[in-house]
């Protein structure tokens, strides 16, 4: 551990650094310790990423990703700032060196018994984050931390942010996803990647641990030639142990489909299970990390004066003059931390986000009288010009909402507005219904004026938020600039979004598809029951949906079509415990396969398969 310099950060958050553990291409790494105590490892992101927007966006939903992931074998995430100027993910920090660092520098190749072990642990930790629907990517042995009760996986945050990159960073630094010696076929050909390609990098990892090389060859022959290897040649597995050759040789065929699956790793290293107690690594190793733990003991922070925590309340909005809704910035709000669900803060924004009354999309009223009220400009709305604003603006639209800084449209991007065309100014108007990769937001808004072809809407009133902390961030659609009516479409902008809006066919309380109604059943996880109900109310139930813990929730419809429904991020049940190893914070879209098979997908993940429980 190196001391921290004047020159480093003294505070990232609630964070007091203590020492610069590392570096690396795309940032820097820090022991911390939290206001309560609790030592953490905090990541902070490179300046030169930090600048671009499309980074910053990934590098947000990968860290919300990685929320999903919990267990005892991999390094949990309790916070982030993803909109800081330099952004930071604080995770548990790990009292153990690197597999790296041990194996090239300190120690040298493991002992066959502690390779057939280490398997185990590294099998149980992609256990944990394929069943959080995610692929880590980036496994290597940089990324592999020893410990006495085992091996603990960090890092798929930061790098797998800059994966799918078309241009910016990508093209520019001419960085590679992955590490050359530690990737995949299928990842050297820029293919889509699935679990089969993390069980190719333990492969490639084992076979390190055991040897002290990698099994097909070094950086110093070539980046390009090593990828070429990787891609086309055999692997060198000689002074690969006899009795971990043949696990090995399985984990680094060619093509993914022969390749075993996690559970049969995991069958096959059961004789050697780090939880049955006994002690997996060599002794003087095991002193090493006895050394290291008092160390850290030993570590304490650079003296500095408490500052109370800032609270800062918004001044009332000033009523417009003409009826209107009040400019503000153009620049989006900044999103506010959010700690892991450990967080005694976090639990009560949970307990507040539940306890929020769920409000129905509400169903258009008509006024009979219609003559004679007054418009927002100073003038009176006629009978036939209230008519048409109905025909032009009043019902259902929804679509993608795009960003002007990317050319890539997501369907976790979704708006829905519910338009009632004869409302008068000052009368609710519409009703919101956005969701965002990790933020789901309902929002009522009241009429400004309306006239031709625009209609302008004033104030706007937060329903439901999810998580809460989004009720001043994401879900404050207060900068919005209206809607506009052009050849049957609506189109909907803000700051640096913007959404083309298509009529909803009218569906009533009865959206969803028969076909996917009941209970259906993941491979590792647990049960999803969708039932019918109005958009905007709650369709989806989870139970026991984690690989740790039995986590119970339920979500709410956002949108449902022949073959497709998409749900809200999961809102847990009070009597589930508050662990980041629950599913929260993403939505979740169920796609029709067969009678007895769903697909599920949550943002930037691979596939569930869910299938029907008779």
């Amino acid at each position: 551990m190196d001391a921290l310099t004047t020159e480093d950060p003294p505070r990232m958050g609630p964070y007091r650094m203590l020492a610069r553990l590392g570096a690396g291409g795309m940032g820097r790494v820090y022991l911390a310790r939290s206001e309560g105590g609790r030592t953490v490892a905090v990541k902070v992101v490179q300046a030169e990423y930090a600048q671009q927007p499309e980074f910053r966006r990934r590098f947000a939903h990968e860290v919300a990703a990685a929320r999903r992931v919990g267990g005892s074998w991999t390094a949990p995430v309790l916070d982030a700032d993803t909109d800081a100027a330099t952004p930071w993910v604080a995770t548990g920090y790990v009292p153990g060196p690197d597999l790296h660092s041990v194996v090239a520098d300190e120690y040298g190749p493991l002992p066959e018994h502690s390779v057939r072990a280490l398997a185990n642990g590294l099998a149980h930790a992609l256990r944990a984050i394929h069943g959080a629907a995610l692929v880590h990517r980036d496994l290597k042995p940089s990324n592999v931390l020893l410990t006495v009760d085992g091996p603990r996986v960090i890092d798929f945050g930061i790098a797998r942010a800059l994966d799918g990159m078309a241009d910016g960073i990508k093209t520019r630094t001419g960085a590679v996803i992955g590490s050359p010696g530690f990737m995949s076929p299928e990842q050297v050909r820029g293919q889509q990647l699935a679990p089969a390609s993390d069980v190719f990098c333990l492969g490639s990892v084992l076979t390190f641990a055991a040897t002290g090389r990698m099994p097909f060859g070094t950086a110093d022959s070539g980046v390009h030639a090593v990828m070429f290897r990787i891609a086309e040649e055999e692997p060198d597995l000689d002074g690969v142990p006899y009795g971990i050759l043949d696990l090995v040789r399985a984990c680094l065929q060619k093509k993914p489909s022969e390749r075993p699956a996690v559970e049969h790793l995991l069958a096959w290293t059961d004789d050697a299970d780090i939880r049955n107690g006994h002690p997996w690594l060599p002794g003087p190793l095991l002193a090493r990390l006895g050394r290291h733990a008092a160390q850290l003991l030993d570590a304490d922070a650079p003296a500095h004066t408490p500052h109370p925590p800032t609270v800062r309340i918004a001044p009332p909005r000033p009523p417009s003059p003409t009826g209107g809704a009040v400019e503000g910035p153009t620049k989006r709000p900044r999103r506010r931390t959010r700690t892991g669900w450990i967080a005694a803060a976090t639990a009560v924004a949970v307990t507040a986000a539940t306890a929020v009354v769920v409000t129905q999309l509400s169903d258009r009223t008509t006024n009979d009288d219609k003559d004679g009220r007054q418009a927002a400009d100073g003038g009176s709305v006629t009978e036939s010009e209230s008519s048409s604003a109905a025909d032009t603006f009043g019902g259902a639209w929804a679509g993608i909402v795009q960003r002007t800084d990317s050319s890539v449209a997501d369907e976790h991007e979704y708006l829905r507005i519910d338009v009632d065309g004869d409302a008068r100014p000052g009368e609710k108007a519409a009703d919101f219904l956005y969701l965002s990769k990790d933020t789901y937001c309902k929002v009522e808004s009241t009429l400004g004026s309306r006239k031709g072809d625009t209609m302008t809407l004033a104030s706007f009133e937060v329903v439901k938020a999810v998580p809460a902390t989004a009720a001043e961030g994401t879900c404050d659609l207060s900068r919005s600039n209206g809607l506009k009516s052009s050849s049957g479409k609506l189109t909907w902008t803000m700051g640096d979004m913007e959404a083309d809006l298509k009529p909803v066919t009218k569906t009533g309380s009865r959206p969803v598809p028969a076909k996917f109604l009941g209970t259906w059943r993941s491979e590792v996880q647990g049960t999803l029951t969708i039932k019918q109900g109005a958009v905007g109310t709650r369709a989806g139930k989870f139970t026991g949906w984690s690989i740790d813990w039995r986590c119970n929730g339920s979500a709410e419809l956002v949108s449902a079509s022949e073959n497709s429904v998409s749900l809200s991020p999961t809102e847990l049940d009070a009597s589930t415990p508050r662990n980041i190893s629950c599913p929260h914070g993403v939505p979740t879209t169920v796609t029709w396969k067969s009678e007895n098979e769903l697909e599920m997908r949550y943002p930037e993940s691979i596939a569930i398969r869910l299938t029907r429980v008779k």
